[in-house]
């Protein structure tokens, strides 16, 4: 079945917000074998939308809606879908109910224009909507299939995976599960990846093979459509196989995993602390640390010595060190970790130290970084060359730094 995501909402196509559910809607499709190969933002304008449905209605048997099921003006969806397909809008009770008590139990008066949002098309199967008040619906025309779905992520979220995935899947006539297993890089580029990967990537059927390219990252993503469970996990752990046979290295963790948690995980095996000191990075391993539930069990603490005397005065590092290699250098960098760990009583110290841009610092390029990793058994210095945005390094240069932990970890 092929499925197309139609996003209503003039404020999508003004920047205001970014479509995110349509990321969502695709990701969460994709993981129950529905295809997604159109995206269309329109605005709060009957006719636009009108014409983006009936192109939808050539190319897809699954349109779905997100959006312009609110109570004002501007919220024409059901509207333009319900006179598109000749039927009529009814009051359906159960959200009426809801929507009253939500008025009455916080004492305020419900205007008129609320008792749109309880309306949905006839002969609708309906989608309660457990976190908000307009409900969604679904509805079967000519054997197209047409969903709608409120635009508030934190409605549409819970909707789809509760009331919307059931319905889904019962369109399917030959049942099936269809799972997914991703596997996270570093340190190597996308480009690179696809070359060691393309006879695979060129010969896939089942299990598939995507790659995905963030942020000095790339994501693997292979899925199985299999009878069950069992038989989809067997599929992917043979060519999971291959991938660590040719890439292995590269492969720091699965799914949901992320750079600070496979460190998190591995300290916590050990019993050990980190403290960090940054300068480039602007505290980004810090953040990424204390994002995590538990980080105080392994996160020890971090500092922000930006400046030449933040380095002298609150790491100890020695102003004759400075002024003859820099704040940008191996030594500097070397330094700092040591203090680091020493400050804050940790196993393990790690620093940055670099350009950032936009300019180049103490006859230094943009890009020039040097990352210390400090523990009692001796300290290493890393210097990753990278490249981009001031923004681009800074994140790059905390994730190579958790990246040289994380590596460093695995070797003790």
């Amino acid at each position: 079945m092929e499925a197309e995501i139609i996003s209503v909402g003039t404020e999508l196509l003004l920047g205001q917000i970014c479509n995110t559910n349509a990321q969502f809607l695709s990701k969460r499709l994709a993981e129950i074998g529905i295809n997604v190969f159109y995206h269309t933002a329109v605005g709060d304008n009957p006719t636009r939308l009108l014409n983006v449905v009936r192109s939808a209605e050539q190319r897809s048997n699954i349109i779905i809606f997100t959006g312009g099921l609110g109570p004002t003006k501007d919220d024409l969806t059901k509207e333009t879908l319900a006179a598109h397909l000749g039927k009529t809008r009814v009051e359906h009770k159960q959200a009426m109910d809801r929507i009253h008590n939500y008025f009455k139990q916080r004492g305020i008066e419900m205007t008129a224009n609320n008792r749109k949002q309880s309306e949905i098309i006839e002969g609708s199967v309906v989608f309660p909507n457990d976190h908000g008040m307009a409900p969604g619906m679904a509805i079967e025309v000519n054997d197209i299939h047409y969903l709608l779905l409120p635009g508030p992520p934190r409605e549409l979220h819970p909707m789809y995976d509760r009331y919307t995935i059931p319905y889904l899947q019962s369109l399917f006539q030959e049942k099936y599960t269809v799972h997914s297993k991703t596997l996270r890089f570093f340190g190597i580029g996308e480009s690179m990846l696809e070359e060691k990967l393309i006879d695979l990537i060129d010969q896939q059927t089942n299990p598939t093979i995507a790659l995905l390219a963030s942020e000095a990252e790339v994501s693997v993503r292979l899925t199985a459509k299999a009878k069950d469970l069992d038989e989809a996990n067997e599929r992917i752990a043979t060519l999971e196989a291959e991938l660590q046979a040719r890439v292995g290295d590269s492969i720091y963790g699965y799914d949901d995993d992320s750079l600070a948690s496979v460190v998190s995980h591995l300290l916590k095996q050990k019993s050990w602390s980190l403290a960090a000191a940054e300068s480039c990075s602007g505290g980004a391993i810090s953040q990424s640390f204390t994002e995590l539930p538990g980080a105080s069990e392994v996160f020890a603490g971090g500092i922000v010595s930006y400046s030449a005397d933040a380095k002298m005065n609150a790491l100890g590092v020695d102003a004759d060190l400075i002024e003859q290699y820099g704040t940008v250098s191996e030594q500097t960098a070397r330094t700092m970790a040591i203090q680091a760990r020493k400050l804050f009583s940790a196993d393990i110290g790690v620093s940055v130290t670099g350009v950032a841009g936009p300019e180049p610092t103490e006859n230094k390029a943009v890009g020039v970084v040097f990352i210390g990793v400090s523990t009692k058994q001796g300290v290493e210095v890393f210097a990753p060359r990278l490249s981009g945005s001031r923004q681009n390094i800074q994140l790059r240069a905390a994730k190579y730094a958790l990246f040289y932990v994380y590596e460093w970890l695995n070797r003790l």
